[in-house]
């Protein structure tokens, strides 16, 4: 018969309200979380005021909702990291900005959306609006669109429909694709395999993103190359595309996946 170790209890009852918070995947008010969590509102204020003090959780001051705090994204990213997929992406898209001489990032479909989990920058320094954290615009951005175009037509509805377009960095509401554009932009990412941004939604900054699937044929993560325009070659049979491609190509087999999209060659 084996001794249970010894724990505190205290906090596995405040552990409820965090398992509460990452279930509903949004902001909640106190008396819905602590409803959630099966505790009266006096109880739980305390937790969550121990909580926001150590960054597990933060309170929006004008809605006074609460949300996962840094500390909490920080954990999540740990363990991103610790996924196969991202372990074995990770030397690779380090070996591929030498490579090109570019910035690459390696992103991974978040609570929030399209989520940066690494970042390699190039030996040239660049003014790239996104750091380890980031969530990124799906519709107006290359690594959006690479996830969008790639992930089942249901999951992007429902992400769009729930205001995931409206979050990350790049966003424009003013830019925001009528159905018909949205569908021919991702029917052409799907053509070449990559998905390609010049000078936008990040002026003087061009960007190639292209996705890294997994034995199921799902999309694992994006890995997106960004450089400034004057050296960043956005042809689609450029080198910077074709090492992209490469690179992607190889992590995907890896995982298992058999089959290798060949895309469509075209001069610039």
């Amino acid at each position: 018969m084996t001794r249970e170790s010894r724990g505190i209890q205290s906090i596995e009852v405040g552990g409820e309200l965090l398992r509460a918070l990452a279930r509903s995947g949004e902001p909640m008010m106190l008396r819905d979380l602590a409803r959630e969590a099966g505790m009266p509102p006096a109880k739980a204020h305390p937790y969550l005021v121990s909580f926001s003090r150590i960054g597990l959780i933060e309170q929006d001051e004008t809605t006074g909702r609460y949300e996962i705090g840094a500390l909490a994204l920080e954990l999540g990213l740990i363990s991103l990291r610790r996924l196969s997929a991202v372990r074995i992406a990770t030397p690779r898209i380090a070996s591929l900005a030498d490579g090109i001489n570019h910035a690459v990032s390696l992103s991974v479909w978040g609570t929030h959306g399209p989520t940066v989990v690494r970042l390699e920058e190039p030996s040239h320094p660049v003014h790239i609006a996104m750091r380890v954290g980031s969530v990124v615009a799906l519709l107006e951005t290359a690594t959006g669109r690479a996830f969008a175009a790639f992930m089942p037509p249901n999951a992007v509805k429902t992400a769009l429909d729930s205001g995931l377009d409206r979050l990350g960095v790049g966003y424009n509401p003013k830019r925001a694709p009528a159905s018909a554009k949205t569908t021919e932009m991702l029917a052409e990412v799907r053509s070449r395999g990559l998905a390609r941004a010049i000078g936008d939604p990040l002026p003087g900054v061009n960007a190639f993103a292209a996705p890294v699937f997994d034995h199921a044929g799902h999309v694992a993560l994006v890995i997106t190359a960004m450089g400034p325009e004057g050296t960043f070659d956005v042809g689609w049979d450029s080198a910077i595309a074709a090492a992209l491609r490469g690179c992607a190509g190889e992590i995907s087999r890896q995982l298992g996946h058999g089959t290798v999209q060949e895309p469509r060659p075209e001069s610039r």
